[in-house]
Order: C-alpha cells, then structure tokens, then sequence
C-alpha cells in the first residue's frame, strides 16, 4: 500500500499542532532549565537577567513570560510553497511515524481542560500546584491515553540525583516517574499502564502571568492561563533524521541572518570598513543554539549524544524549538538573552545595532530564531571591539578556532575574555598556534577542557586551567559542536 506524503506539509502540521491553545483557558527549560514560563504581546514589558551577563546557564527558574504563549500562531503551508510530492512505498519511516504521532497528540490535547485544585487558607482559595496534561500512546493496543498530572506551584529547586521531586498523579491505573525538568521547555515524565511502557508524544503546561502570581490573585491566575501543547524531548521522538534536520535547518536559519545583515548593509563596529555580515561564520553562530541549550553535566557524561537530544528537538519542532526556554537569570528563548528591566543585553544590541533592524520587543525577538541569531551577530561584533587588538587581529584570520574569545564573551561579559586570555598566555601558547581539535596521540591522556595547539607531529591537547569553571566548559562544547556544522 502506498501514501502520498509531503516532508513540508508534515513539518508544518507538526508546526501548526504543537501552536495550538485551549480555546477556554488560553497558557506557554538542561543547560537552561526552567523557571516560570512567559505569555508574547505587542508590547510586553522586558525581562531578563542580569546586565552584565548575556547567558546565564542555570536551571529552570521563571515563569515564561505570558506574551510568548500568546503570541503563538497556526500555521499553514502555502500551496505555493509546497515542493513536489514523494511518493512512499510500503512501510513509512520511523521519523514519519513520529511526526503523525506528535500531530495527533497535539490535536487530542487541544480540548482537553486541565484540572485546577484549589485549597482553602483562611477566606481564601488558593491554587495547590500546576496541572500539565500528557498525550500517551500503547503500541501493544493502539490507543491513546490522557494523563493528568499535579506537579509543585511554584516550581520547586529540583536537580537530578537530588530529593525527589513531589508530583501527584491524577488518572488512576497510570504509574509515572518524573524523568527531567520543572517547567514548560522541560518537564517530561514517563508512564507506564498495566505493565507496559506507553510513549509520550504530547504535553499541555499551563503558562500563568507572573503579575497576578505576585498578587496572589489565584482565581485570576487560572482565568487568564494560557495552556501550550508543546512536546519537550524524550527518546520516544529521538531520530537520526531529526538530526540532520535539525542541523540543516540551524545551518540555513544562521545563512538567512547573515544574508539579511548583508542586504541591510549593516556595517562592523570591531572591524571598521568591513559589513557585520562577515563577522561570525555561520557554523560559529549555530553551535550558540545549540551550547546554550546543552547542559554542562550532560556534555561531560555523553558528550555528542547530549548534542544530538538538542538538534533532533531543532529538527523535530523546527521554530518551536526552544521558544519556552528561560533560566532563573529570565534569559529567555534558543539563544538564551538577557534584558533585566529593558536595560539589558537585548536592549544594547537593538540600541547599539539599528542597521540591523532587530525586533525591539525582547520576548517576541528573543524567541525568534532568525531575529535571535542576528542580534546574536550584533553582540559578537559589539564584544569583539571591546578586545584587545592583538586577540581581534587574530580572530579575523582564523574566526572558527579562535571563536572561543567571543564565545566567552557571549557566555559570561568581557571579563571571561580577559580571564581566558590570561590563561593562555601562563600556558605559554600562542594564539597563532590554536588549532581546531584533534585526537588525543596515543600514550598521552590531557583531561579537558582543552585547547589545541600545533606541533610538527600534529595537534595536541593542552589543559585549560581552571579560570571559571562554567566558561571552560562553554568553550569545551563550542569546540565540540563546531565540526557538526562545517
């Protein structure tokens, strides 16, 4: 038996079914874990974290802001944007396979109303924890099951090995564990019914308005939740083809925002005379979306496996992907900016780069993709003016290795650049010298984070004294993903 089916229109109905809200009760993180999630309106009030410190990796901490719930959209595939049909004999592809499962989850979770429990204090009711309804599916039987369950409000400060994280299931003859995460670009359970394990390809989070939370408004808080179907990653939905897909589609989205600052003509402020648009390789700036979503531990333990879980939720979700990320410092979307009080990191890069027409509304620009990897763009440049000649002269020769300094830049401010500098001059190595990284020769075994350096024999490793812990690992990673994208 054959189907017709087109790889375009799948991903845009998987697109169209995880943008789909509860008409009822409209609600929206690892390296970022959660913190509350946030609703995207016109002119959202900025949030962010701290200043000086455009990402801050740290576990889930605010609410995702309102307005980027809100500001989620069906859509639709043009049919002049469709490319021509293929058609598949017999059995379809497990990604395939995935795909139709996500779109039909979506699609049963949309009506689906979640149950709110509210307890009495004193005259007051008060809303016990955050329901999150789950899509799950029996391959043994064929069907479908709605789970509902309660987890903590507000989020508690959950970390893997540490004290459980309390939870309460409410659909009886249902077991589940929680597997990772407290908020809505993460929390993933796994269930199991009657003996067998049944896969998870939906999820419904409630997001709530942060303001009415402060109040203690709870009747408010449940009237004006804003519910997004959105699946976080398990290995239910781990494909090799969404990794490719979602390295193709990081690649062309990075081409795009560099394509679109050279039309603009957007000139270098670290290179005078030069355009923006040859300030950052497109592979450099894709490794961004894809470190800061990327937790230090779990890099350390599985190395590309914990790449690959990032890309395949890039390429499964595509846009989606990584829009309900926020940490606790509110560094918001794929590429984790900061904008405290709307004087933040976004705020300077919009300030300070107009030519490059950024998005001025922080939650909306923050988690678009295309907009976020331009104004991304328009950091580095801003970062790499503030280094030292010598260390700008050598980036613009070799741009991939020697990313590491506005890499660092990016991770933590101009003090990271400063530190990691002073390492390498006490390692007595040149930056002329960097190299991009090798194997290890056989007999020798550097503990890294490393960087490496030319030697007639080839390269070799050298240890990264300790300067600042979250930063060697940053720059360990970017070294790690760069050759994905080349």
């Amino acid at each position: 038996m054959s189907a017709v089916v087109t790889r375009r229109a799948l991903q845009a109905l998987l697109v169209l079914a995880a943008s789909l809200v509860c008409a009822a009760c409209t609600t929206t993180g690892g390296a970022v874990e959660e913190g509350e999630p946030v609703a995207v309106g016109e002119e959202a009030t900025p949030r962010g974290g701290a200043p000086d410190a455009t990402m801050e990796k740290d576990p889930e901490g605010r609410e995702v802001p309102l307005a980027v719930a809100e500001s989620e959209r069906p859509q639709a595939v043009s049919p002049d944007n469709e490319i021509e049909e293929v058609v598949v004999e017999a059995a379809r592809e497990r990604h395939e396979v995935i795909l139709d499962h996500v779109s039909e989850a979506a699609s049963r979770l949309r009506d689906v109303e979640l149950q709110y429990v509210f307890t009495r204090k004193g005259r007051t009711d008060v809303l016990r924890g955050r329901p999150v309804a789950f899509a799950l599916w029996s391959e043994s039987k064929k069907e479908w099951t709605i789970a509902h369950v309660e987890i903590p409000r507000p989020p508690v400060n959950w970390k893997p090995g540490r004290k459980p994280f309390p939870f309460i299931v409410v659909t009886p003859g249902l077991e589940a564990r929680h597997v990772k995460g407290t908020g809505a670009e993460r929390l993933m359970f796994a269930f199991s019914k009657d003996g067998e394990q049944m896969k998870v390809y939906g999820r419904k989070f409630p997001v709530f308005d942060d303001r009415l939370l402060a109040k203690k408004k709870w009747r408010a808080v449940v009237e004006t939740a804003k519910p997004i179907v959105y699946l976080p990653f398990n290995e239910d939905t781990l494909d090799p083809q969404f990794v490719s897909d979602g390295t193709e589609f990081l690649l062309s989205t990075a081409h795009k925002a560099i394509e679109e600052l050279r039309v603009a003509n957007a000139p270098s402020v670290a290179y005078p005379g030069e355009l923006l648009a040859d300030v950052v390789p497109a592979q450099v700036l894709t490794t961004l979306a894809v470190i800061e979503q990327t937790d230090d531990a779990d890099f350390r333990s599985r190395k590309s496996a914990a790449f690959d879980e990032v890309l395949s939720q890039y390429g499964l979700k595509r846009e989606e992907a990584y829009r309900y990320s926020v940490s606790r410092a509110g560094a918001l979307g794929p590429m984790q900016f900061t904008n405290k009080n709307g004087r933040g990191t976004y705020a300077l890069v919009v300030r300070r780069c107009p030519a490059a027409k950024l998005d001025p509304n922080f939650e909306r620009g923050a988690t678009n993709l295309l907009n976020a990897m331009k104004a991304a763009v328009c950091l580095f440049d801003i970062e790499l003016r503030q280094m030292r000649p010598d260390i700008r002269a050598a980036y613009h020769d070799n741009r991939e290795v020697l990313g590491i300094f506005p890499v660092a830049a990016y991770n933590g401010g101009p003090r990271n650049v400063g530190r990691l500098y002073g390492v390498i001059r006490r390692m007595g190595v040149e930056l002329g010298d960097l190299r991009p990284p090798g194997e290890q020769p056989q007999g020798l075994s550097v503990i890294c984070p490393c960087l490496w350096i030319a030697e007639e024999s080839g390269v070799r490793p050298v240890a990264i004294p300790k300067y600042n812990n979250e930063n060697r690992w940053y720059i360990e990673k970017y070294q790690a993903i760069l050759g994905t994208f080349e």
